[in-house]
């Protein structure tokens, strides 16, 4: 019997949970759709350690995954964030929508393109952390002020699509010191004791937040 299918399964579920999430923000629920982003990167996680274990890794399972993950973390916030406040900025709210969305794409297709070349790190922000962020943010319920909450989505878009590195949590890429940590978990602090409701999204945002902090210090 074929195991593809297990992998496969995985992968696809987190489509599944990009689906629900879309679904829960049209009816109204951001904490319910945050939470399914949240389970899609679980989902996604587990496909490719569950294809490796298996010993069924191929190329029809990387295209899969690179489509639901273009679903769940590319369109879903993009929806997620025009139906929280970007509807309220007409047509460039929508551009600004469909732009988080383009990024994405242009982000999965640099990472297939990139994948036997960019070793130990991340080159820009992934996917599945992009669409966390807006995803979480959203459960907030900030209302920021002016054209803040455009800018802060179309810099997390543009983060995905930079050349800023992330580490990638395998113990070996880019060097780290300790003033990018210390600065990054200021902020976070700072964050949570202005707004203790974004426990959700403060892990979210320290992640995004690290990579051009410490591209910062580490800059030759």
């Amino acid at each position: 019997m074929k195991k593809n299918w297990i992998p496969n399964a995985f992968t696809s579920l987190n489509l599944v949970f990009g689906v629900f999430a879309i679904i829960a923000v049209i009816n109204g629920d951001f904490s319910q759709a945050a939470y399914c982003i949240i389970a899609a990167v679980a989902a996604d996680s587990l496909d490719g350690r569950v294809a490796r274990f298996l010993g069924v890794s191929g190329d029809f399972g990387k295209e899969l995954d690179s489509l639901c993950d273009l679903g769940s973390f590319g369109v879903a916030p993009a929806i997620i964030a025009y139906v929280f406040m970007l509807k309220d900025f007409g047509w460039a709210g929508a551009a600004v929508a469909a732009f988080f969305a383009c990024c994405g794409a242009f982000r999965l297709a640099r990472f297939n393109v990139n994948a036997s070349v960019v070793k130990g790190y991340f080159m820009g922000l992934p996917i599945p952390a992009g669409g966390a962020v807006i995803a979480t943010f959203v459960t907030m319920q900030y209302k920021a002020p002016g054209w803040l909450f455009p800018i802060f989505v179309a810099v997390v878009g543009y983060l995905m699509v930079s050349t800023v590195k992330y580490p990638d949590f395998k113990g070996q890429g880019e060097k780290t010191g300790p003033m990018p940590v210390i600065l990054t978990l200021a902020a976070v602090g700072a964050l949570l004791y202005f707004r203790p409701d974004g426990w959700l999204f403060a892990p979210c945002f320290a992640f995004m937040l690290f990579g051009p902090i410490n591209s910062l210090f580490t800059a030759k």
